[in-house]
C-alpha cells in the first residue's frame, strides 16, 4: 500500500495532482494516520510541514530496512524532501519524481547522493546481485566510502552493473585484479561467484552467474543432496548464492533430486536438454558408460556447460553418494557472458551526429582500447570521446582478416575493443560474418543498438511514417543492385503494400529503383532523398516520384543517402485513437 497524506484543504489539492500521475497512491487526511498505516505502507508522501512529518512518523520508526519510504512536500509544492529509508526504501527516487511532477525542487541529504559516492545498500537490488553483507558491516562500508577512505574494487565478472562501476569509479576506489592486492585498503568491495581468503573487511556481491549441471542414478534420493553440493561449493571457494540454474538431460527430468534443487536458493531456471543438444559438447571427464546409456559423454558437465552457453567449469564432475542407491554427479560452470578478459562490443553509432549515439555506446567508447570503426560512413568526431592510450582505427582500408586479426590481438590480452558501426548494426550493418568469427573462436561479445537512418529521415522530414487508418508499415530495403535480392523483395512487389519505404544503398541504382515503384506507387507520391543524415554536409531534396532520379543525379547524391518513398512524408492528416478518453487507461502506471 502507498499513501498520501494531508492535513487541509491546499495539502489535499497537491496530493491529488500526485495522485493523478501516480495512479497507485491512496490519499487519506492527518487524522486517519497511525502506526497500522505506517506499518503497512510501502511508501508515504507527506504534505505539509516538515516538523508535523516528523512527529507523525517518529513513534513508529523501527530501521531502514523496515520503515516505509517518506518524502514529505510543503503544501504550497515548492519542496520534495527526501526523510526517511532514502536509499533501501527508494524514498530518494520517490523524491525525485514528486519533486518532477510537482515542479518542485528535490531535497536530498543521504550523503552518498550529495557527494556522487555509489549507493551501496541499493547496488545489489539495482544490479540483480545477492549482497552478503550484514547491516551493521554494509553501514560501517557505506561510512568508509563516503569519508574518501582507500577502497578496493575486485570484479572477477562482466555484466551491466560492473560496467557502471569501472565508469563511475570515484577517487578513493582502486580496481584490484586479485585478493592479494588487497592489502593496505580499508576494505574491499568484490563482484565474484568466489570465495576469498582476503586479509581486510570484504563486501561481497554476488552475482548470479553460476550454473549446476546434476547427474543422478535413477530414483535418486533427494535428501541431503542440496546440503552437500552447497558443502561442497563453499569447500572449493565457490558461493552458493551465485547459482541461477540447475539443468539436466530429459531422461533424468522427472527425479526428485532435480526438482529439489531446483527450488534452492536464487535458482530461478530448471533447463531440461536433449541428448542431441548435449552430444557434441567435449567435456573433461567423459564416460563411456555414460554415452551407452544417455547418449552424452557426461551429463552433469555438458548440462552446466550448455546452461552457460559454453562458459568455463568452475567445478568438474564431482560424484556424491549419501545413501544406497543414491548416486548423483554435478558440476557447476560460469555463464560466458560474465567472464572477464576480452570482450567485444559492436556498437551502433546513430546517424551520425556524435550526440545521437546511445548513452550505453558512449559509455564503451570512453573506456575502449581499440575503436575499430566503419571510416566511410561514421564521422571521426564519434572517437573523439576515447580515452588517452585507446588506439582508434578506421576499417575502411582493411579487408575483413585485418579487421580480424587486429580485434582477436586487443582481445586475446584482455583489452575491451569496440566495433563501430553506422546506424543500427543489425540494418545492413554487415556484423554477421563478425559474429560468425566470434562464434568461431569463443569470443564474449555483445551489441549495443544505435539510432538508425530511418529515424534521423523521420525526424528530419517532420513526418510520422505511420498514419492512422492509411498507413501503418514501414517497410527498410535496399535496391537490387551487385547484390542479388530475394525474389519475393523486389521492389516493385514491397511497393504494392503502399508503405513508407526507406530505401538504402540504392541512390547509384535510382534509375531502376524509380521504375519499380513507379510499378506500385502513383507518379506524384511524395519522396524524400536524404544525404548524410545529422552530419554537417546533411542535405535533404524533398519532391514526387516521377522525379526521384532527376533529383539524384542532379545533386550528385552517393552512397549515403536515404531514399523515402510514401504517402506518410509531410502528412498531417489522421488522429491517433490514442488520444481518445478511452484510450487513456493505458497510460496509468
Amino acid at each position: 500500500m502507498k499513501r498520501i497524506i494531508y492535513l487541509n484543504e491546499a495539502g489535499e489539492a497537491v496530493a491529488k495532482r500526485i495522485q493523478e500521475e501516480l495512479g497507485d497512491f491512496e490519499a487519506i487526511p492527518l487524522k486517519e494516520f497511525n502506526g497500522n498505516v505506517f506499518a503497512g505502507c510501502k511508501a508515504l508522501v507527506f504534505i505539509g510541514a516538515l516538523g508535523v512529518c516528523v512527529r507523525a512518523i517518529a513513534p513508529f520508526m523501527k530501521n531502514k530496512y523496515i520503515d516505509p519510504a517518506v518524502v514529505c512536500v510543503d503544501s504550497s509544492a515548492r519542496s520534495a524532501i527526501s526523510v526517511l529509508s532514502g536509499h533501501v526504501g527508494g524514498a530518494n527516487s520517490l523524491c525525485m519524481e514528486v519533486a518532477h511532477i510537482l515542479g518542485a525542487a528535490p531535497v536530498i541529504t543521504t550523503q552518498s547522493d550529495t557527494t556522487g559516492y555509489w549507493a551501496l545498500d541499493t547496488l545489489a537490488d539495482t544490479n540483480g546481485w545477492v549482497c552478503e553483507a550484514r547491516h551493521s558491516e554494509m553501514n560501517r562500508a557505506i561510512a568508509t566510502l563516503v569519508n574518501g577512505k582507500p577502497i578496493g574494487l575486485l570484479l572477477d565478472i562482466r555484466d551491466n552493473g560492473t560496467d557502471k562501476l569501472e565508469a563511475t569509479l570515484p577517487s578513493n576506489v582502486t580496481l584490484i585484479k586479485n585478493p592479494e592486492e588487497a592489502e593496505g585498503y580499508e576494505f574491499v568491495i568484490a563482484v565474484t561467484p568466489y570465495i576469498y581468503d582476503i586479509s581486510v573487511p570484504v563486501i561481497y556481491f554476488r552475482p548470479l552467474v553460476l550454473n549446476i549441471g546434476i547427474g543422478c542414478r535413477r530414483d535418486c534420493n533427494p535428501a541431503g543432496v542440496t546440503a552437500y553440493i552447497e558443502k561442497v561449493l563453499t569447500e572449493k571457494g565457490i558461493s552458493p548464492s551465485g547459482v541461477k540454474s540447475v539443468s539436466t538431460i530429459d531422461i533424468k527430468k522427472d527425479e526428485k533430486v532435480v526438482a529439489e534443487l531446483a527450488k534452492w536458493k536464487n535458482v530461478h531456471v530448471c533447463n531440461i536438454y536433449t541428448a542431441d543438444e548435449l552430444k557434441d559438447i567435449a567435456v573433461p571427464n567423459p564416460s563411456e558408460k555414460v554415452r551407452e546409456v544417455t547418449g552424452v559423454w557426461g551429463v552433469a558437465e555438458s548440462c552446466a556447460i550448455k546452461a552457460s552457453d559454453g562458459g568455463r567449469l568452475v567445478l568438474e564432475k564431482n560424484k556424491g553418494k549419501l545413501s544406497e542407491g543414491a548416486d548423483f554427479t554435478f558440476a557447476v560452470s560460469v555463464d560466458r557472458g560474465a567472464l572477464r578478459g576480452g570482450h567485444i562490443e559492436i556498437v551502433g553509432a546513430g546517424p551520425g551526429d556524435p550526440d545521437l549515439v546511445s548513452v550505453r555506446g558512449r559509455r564503451f567508447l570512453r573506456r575502449a582500447d581499440l575503436i575499430l570503426y566503419a571510416g566511410s560512413l561514421v564521422p571521426k568526431e564519434l572517437t573523439l570521446c576515447a580515452k588517452p592510450g585507446c588506439v582508434v582505427r578506421s576499417s575502411a582500408s582493411m579487408n575483413l582478416e585485418e579487421q580480424f586479426e587486429l580485434m582477436k590481438r586487443f582481445y586475446d590480452s584482455d583489452k575491451l575493443v569496440v566495433r563501430l558501426h553506422t546506424g543500427d548494426p543489425c540494418i545492413y550493418g554487415a556484423i554477421q560474418e563478425q559474429m560468425a568469427f566470434f562464434d568461431k573462436y569463443g569470443m564474449s561479445y555483445h551489441i549495443t543498438p544505435g539510432i538508425s537512418s530511418f529515424q534521423a529521415a523521420a525526424a528530419a522530414l517532420r513526418s510520422q511514417f505511420t498514419i492512422p487508418e492509411k498507413v501503418q508499415t514501414i517497410i527498410l530495403t535496399r535496391g537490387e543492385g551487385r547484390t542479388p535480392m530475394p525474389e519475393k523483395e523486389q521492389l516493385h512487389k514491397l511497393a504494392a503494400s503502399q508503405s513508407t519505404m526507406c530505401i538504402y544503398l540504392s541512390a547509384g541504382i535510382v534509375d531502376e529503383v524509380q521504375k519499380e515503384l513507379l510499378m506500385a506507387y502513383t507518379p506524384d507520391t511524395p519522396v524524400a532523398a536524404c544525404y548524410k543524415l545529422t552530419w554537417k554536409e546533411e542535405r535533404i531534396y524533398r519532391g514526387v516520384l516521377k522525379d526521384l532520379a532527376r533529383i539524384v543525379h542532379e545533386n550528385n547524391l552517393t552512397l549515403t543517402t536515404l531514399l523515402v518513398v510514401g504517402e506518410a512524408i509531410d502528412n498531417r492528416e489522421g488522429l491517433s485513437r490514442l488520444y481518445s478518453d478511452n484510450f487513456k487507461h493505458l497510460y496509468r502506471k
